[in-house]
């Protein structure tokens, strides 16, 4: 295969260890994968992690982020052993944008997260209705685990304004989520038109990486493979 390494970011709310149905198929068809463990902290922050598992690769790599985690491969993704970024569910920002640029904006009609009111900086969603919204598609006990697991949200992260975004320059796939209640599909559909996304789309909620992990994978070493 021309690309052989790949890069996980994950986004708010969750940690890494979410990425793990993904990792095991991607492992099994060959591929050295390493998950990335955002602080959440900051954009500039999780940028900084995100280069520091670059700079560990041997060689090329995909790039792949998950909702937060599509700003912090935007920024991120300029670094020289980026081949190719992979959106899944993601926030794919233009220069001067953040995440709060697409969430005090939402089109019509869309379905709102159950943000809760910052607390010292940081965000959650509603316990109660995060099975619903975050991921209504994996079992309600595993929805359950994943609400009062959650990992703090830094309020600073979600204004970390991008710069220059890497899908200007290196190739692009998108993993669009037709059941998203987090990030409206036509939000998903609109942002990976402007980044000159290759497109797939899946019947899943925003946590696709554990309710269809093999759609996810399947995506990752298709653009792996034509690297």
């Amino acid at each position: 295969m021309a690309v052989r390494n790949v890069v996980l970011v994950h986004g708010g709310f969750v940690d890494g260890s979410g990425w793990r149905p993904v990792y095991d198929l991607l492992k099994k068809d060959g591929f050295s994968v390493s998950v990335v463990q955002n602080q959440t902290l900051s954009l500039e922050s999780d940028v900084q992690t995100a280069h520091d598992a670059l700079d560990q690769q041997d060689g090329p790599a995909v790039l792949v982020g998950h909702s937060y985690g599509g700003a912090v491969i935007t920024e991120a993704g300029r670094h020289q052993k980026v081949a190719g970024l992979v959106y899944v569910a993601a926030f794919a920002p233009d220069a001067g944008e953040s995440v709060n640029t697409f969430i005090a904006d939402p089109p019509p009609g869309a379905a709102l997260p159950p943000i809760l009111p910052p607390q010292d900086g940081f965000l959650f969603l509603d316990r109660a209705k995060f099975h619903e919204a975050f991921a209504a598609d994996i079992p309600a006990a595993d929805a359950a685990f994943m609400a009062d697991s959650q990992v703090p949200w830094g309020v600073e992260a979600l204004g970390g304004v991008i710069s220059e975004p890497a899908w200007r320059s290196k190739p692009t796939w998108y993993l669009v989520t037709t059941e998203d209640r987090m990030i409206p599909p036509p939000a998903q559909r609109s942002m990976a038109e402007r980044a000159g996304a290759s497109v797939t789309e899946v019947s899943g909620s925003h946590a696709v990486f554990l309710s269809q992990p093999a759609a996810v994978a399947a995506w990752i070493s298709q653009a792996a493979r034509s690297l």
